[in-house]
């Protein structure tokens, strides 16, 4: 079963990037269009998503273990 974990982990970064790249393009369109407002939230909502993929994965206090 921990084999599987990874994969997962790494199937979810993957969605997570392509979500923030999606979000990135149409903030861009929309600052081209002059919808500051709009692009302005789209990147908030690309960055998140950036910040979720990289929380992906063990976390440090998971891999120490404690004496006893």
């Amino acid at each position: 079963m921990q084999s599987v974990l990874p994969a997962v982990s790494g199937d979810k970064k993957k969605i997570l990037i392509g979500q923030a790249s999606v979000h990135e393009a149409a903030a861009e369109a929309a600052a081209e269009q002059g919808d500051v407002e709009a692009a302005a939230l789209l990147i908030l909502r690309a960055l998140d998503c950036e910040r979720r993929a990289g929380s992906l994965g063990p976390q440090v206090l998971q891999l120490i273990k404690p004496r006893g």
